[in-house]
């Protein structure tokens, strides 16, 4: 789940260049329009399709409009980029798998355009394959907060404490990040939520004309499709969610991102293994000679680059401790990112290289991807904590859990989040020590978040990593316990983050694979 949420952030930042495939090819003629549109309610349009994405795909691009505020439905409205790849083998066609993107901030358009022809192979013509790009993501409308450069770097997005553990900047920037939201975001900014994205779905499973939806939520997409399955029950086929998280509606984005500390110490002894093995000396990249001394390794050099920086292929972005560690939580989350941290770490180590910065870390992000990957969890539940709560967590954190010193625990600018634009001003109630820096209470949500219950069919499967950097085991166990007998839960010995045709292992893709073409899913939960 890519965000402060700690959700596949990183994938976010494919989003400054989705909007190319997000937006409605204007070349080629639109498509005959689905056969199905004449059965929908007269409030809800049909789609208009035309030709979009890489050739040979057969992918076709759509504009979708949905009311801005729900409560307004006749308000104004706002405009969702779409994508489908039809199925061309009518008699197997069974009805449509929507694939629901990570983040909050990716793009579903690219996430179809990346997997569409694995689906494909995996499910021939049983679905229509389409998705949607969220609110403020790639060819939908956008918000902006009007964030100056220096606060849209995911180094800096990110809450890492100083060298010394010192969250006082962290404190200065969130509020900073909250006071431009609130001036700038508007009514945009405000739409920018979980229930919103739901909603957004159904109004697009009335544009399609489907009686249900089948789904495939991976990461963030997972809690944004249960929130479905909870809401819609009785439009739902066949659920798949990818890599969970806790849906405690107490905490959300919150408690997601709280449990990255954990995440990374799971996940670190597949790199460490990796890095150390002899087959990586050819490369250069051999590390460590045992696997138990490349942690201490790591560690050391991030603790060297905040005591002094080591300049970088990119003028005027340094290489500090601070964005080792943001490169580090980068690659646990796929094997194939091992190698580019190691060639990172060995030009950090040796006096006659340069290091080159990932492209994720070396520029700040575009202001309507920051705005989004913060505003949605802010929006969607008040976020707790004083500053001096945050210090004691943090400095408790940092010693737990030093691959992530702390940042998974730290302030964001929800504990200074205003819901309206007038409520700039409003010093909030006291904080636990009464200090004027606390933030005090944060805005209400628009809405409560809806809790996840096993109250529904039966019909959801989940696959898990053993060892998930950004949602661990631990915290998919959780959406596990909630979904009760609704679901069954596929725990795959591998690590990475999101299973289903990416990191994992023939068994858990077969096992999904199976259950989307016939309903068929193990008798009990599994590891594959």
């Amino acid at each position: 789940m890519t965000t402060y949420a700690g959700i596949a952030l990183t994938l976010a930042l494919a989003t400054a260049s989705a909007g190319s495939l997000a937006a409605p090819s204007r070349g080629p003629a639109p498509a005959a329009p689905s056969p199905v549109t004449s059965t929908l309610p007269s409030t809800v349009p049909g789609l208009s399709w035309s030709a979009c994405g890489p050739a040979g795909l057969g992918q076709e691009c759509a504009t979708l409009r949905v009311p801005l505020d729900y409560a307004d439905p006749d308000g104004r409205q706002v405009e969702l980029a779409v994508s489908r790849i039809r199925s061309t083998e009518p008699a197997a066609r069974r009805g449509t798998l929507l694939v629901v993107p990570g983040g909050p901030g990716s793009s579903g358009v690219q996430r179809l355009t990346s997997k569409g022809r694995a689906l494909k192979r995996e499910l021939g013509g049983a679905y229509d394959l389409v998705a949607f790009d969220p609110r403020g993501v790639g060819g939908s409308t956008k918000a902006h907060c009007g964030l100056a450069e220096r606060d849209r770097h995911l180094v800096t997005l990110r809450a890492w404490p100083a060298a010394d553990g010192s969250i006082d900047e962290n404190v200065e920037r969130s509020r900073r990040v909250a006071e431009a939201c609130a001036r700038n975001g508007g009514a945009e900014l405000r739409g920018l939520t979980t229930a919103n994205e739901v909603r957004d779905m159904d109004r697009l499973r009335q544009a399609l004309g489907e009686a249900k939806l089948s789904a495939w939520g991976s990461s963030y997409g997972t809690y944004v499709t249960a929130q479905y399955a909870q809401k819609f029950p009785h439009r739902t086929d066949r659920v798949v969610l990818d890599s969970s998280a806790d849906p405690d509606p107490r905490k959300v984005a919150q408690g997601w991102l709280a449990g990255m500390a954990r995440g990374a110490d799971d996940r670190f002894p597949d790199f460490a293994a990796w890095a150390a093995h002899p087959d990586r000396a050819q490369d250069g990249l051999r590390l460590a000679e045992r696997p138990e001394d490349v942690r201490p390794l790591v560690l050391d050099l991030a603790a060297r680059l905040d005591r002094q920086p080591k300049a970088s292929t990119t003028p005027g972005v340094p290489l500090t401790g601070n964005l080792l560690r943001q490169a580090l939580q980068n690659a646990l989350y796929s094997d194939g990112a091992f190698a580019d941290f190691a060639r990172l770490v060995r030009q950090a180590r040796t006096g006659g290289e340069t290091p080159a910065l990932p492209p994720a870390l070396a520029g700040p992000m575009p202001d309507s991807d920051a705005t989004v990957t913060i505003g949605v969890i802010c929006n969607d539940v008040r976020w707790r904590g004083s500053v001096p709560a945050h210090r004691r967590a943090v400095a408790a954190d940092r010693a737990a859990h030093p691959l992530t010193a702390g940042m998974p625990v730290n302030i964001t600018p929800c504990s200074f989040w205003k819901s309206n634009p007038g409520d700039l001003g409003n010093p909030g109630s006291p904080g636990d020590l009464g200090n004027p820096g606390d933030p005090g209470t944060p805005a209400s949500p628009a809405e409560k978040p809806t809790r996840i219950t096993d109250d529904g069919p039966s019909n959801i499967l989940m696959i898990q990593s053993l060892r998930d950097p950004s949602t661990p085991h631990s915290a998919g166990l959780k959406m596990r316990e909630a979904l009760g007998a609704r679901a069954r839960l596929v725990s795959v010995d591998r690590g990475g983050h999101g299973m289903y045709l990416s990191n994992g292992n023939a068994c858990g893709d077969r096992t999904v694979t199976r259950f989307l073409l016939t309903g068929e899913r193990p008798a009990a939960d599994v590891t594959c």
